[in-house]
């Protein structure tokens, strides 16, 4: 499993111009699913997330969760193409990337653990939905973690 984590000022996923989820600061999440994954993942991930010292303290410093960072959002949004191999050739494969009898579930079953480790809701993309996220890159910051790798 590996994740694109970038902090925000804002983001948001659409589907066919109609917005399905929209967060104000906090995190905008990709989140890249391969049949070798399992809740062991899903855990380690999420505890991850929610315990990440990337928001800024009272002296700029990035030393706050996003637990502790008021009116804080995250938007998970399934993106295959995190699986990606580019070793061979100019046109990525995706072979290992989950089929989506495998990581519908996956996917559900990782919002409900964020959303129990962080506290309250999360926004959503739409699960293998053509979607357009817009986002609003804060620092930049943007971390890269792979379950594989912890």
């Amino acid at each position: 499993m590996r994740i694109v984590i970038q902090r925000c000022t804002e983001a948001s996923v659409s589907i066919g111009g109609v917005v399905k989820g929209a967060i104000g600061p906090g995190m905008m999440i990709l989140l890249g699913i391969e049949d070798a994954d399992s809740d062991k993942d899903i855990d380690y991930l999420c505890r991850k997330i929610v315990a990440l010292r990337i928001f800024d303290d009272a002296d700029g410093v990035m030393n706050l969760p996003i637990t502790e960072v008021a009116d804080s959002g995250i938007l998970l949004v399934s993106q295959f193409t995190l699986m990606a191999s580019t070793k061979k050739g100019n046109r990525p494969s995706y072979i290992r990337a989950s089929k989506p009898e495998v990581a519908i579930p996956m996917y559900e079953r990782f919002i409900a653990r964020l959303e129990q480790e962080f506290g309250k809701p999360i926004a959503t993309g739409v699960f293998g939905a053509d979607m357009q996220v817009a986002l609003v890159n804060d620092g930049p910051v943007t971390i890269i973690i792979d379950s594989t790798n912890p």
